[in-house]
C-alpha cells in the first residue's frame, strides 16, 4: 500500500489530489484497485484553485518563477498553458499575464504566434 502511495505522490502533488483510504471514498473518488482488492482512491481537487496548480506546475516544469523566464522560456509556459487547458478559465489570460510581468497582449501575441 505505502508503495501505491509512493508512486502516486508526485502526481498527486501535481494536481493538487490527495489519497483516500479505501473505506474513506466517496462517490467521484478514482478508485484504485488490482483485481478486486481496493487499494484506496484518489480525490481531485475542486476547480476552485486550479490556474494557480497549473501556473506551479508549470513554474517547477521550467525550474522557475514564470517572471524571472526568458522571452523564449515565457513562449514555452504559454504552450504548456495552451496545452493544458489553463486559457479555458475565466480571467487566464489575465492572471497568467500577471504571473509572468507581462501585458495580455503580449500573452494574446504568444497564443496567436502559436496557433499560426
Amino acid at each position: 500500500m505505502e508503495q501505491v502511495r509512493a508512486m502516486l505522490q508526485p502526481l498527486m502533488s501535481a494536481t493538487g489530489a490527495e489519497f483516500i483510504p479505501a473505506e474513506a471514498a466517496q462517490l467521484g473518488d478514482i478508485t484504485l484497485q488490482i483485481g478486486a482488492e481496493v487499494l484506496g482512491a484518489v480525490r481531485l481537487p475542486a476547480l476552485h484553485g486550479a490556474l494557480d496548480r497549473v501556473i506551479e506546475s508549470v513554474e517547477r516544469e521550467l525550474g522557475g518563477k514564470l517572471k524571472e523566464l526568458s522571452r523564449d522560456r515565457k513562449q514555452v509556459a504559454i504552450r504548456l498553458f495552451d496545452e493544458r487547458g489553463a486559457f479555458m478559465l475565466r480571467r487566464a489570460v489575465e492572471d497568467i499575464a500577471d504571473a509572468m510581468g507581462v501585458s495580455r497582449i503580449t500573452v494574446y501575441n504568444y497564443l496567436n504566434a502559436l496557433h499560426r
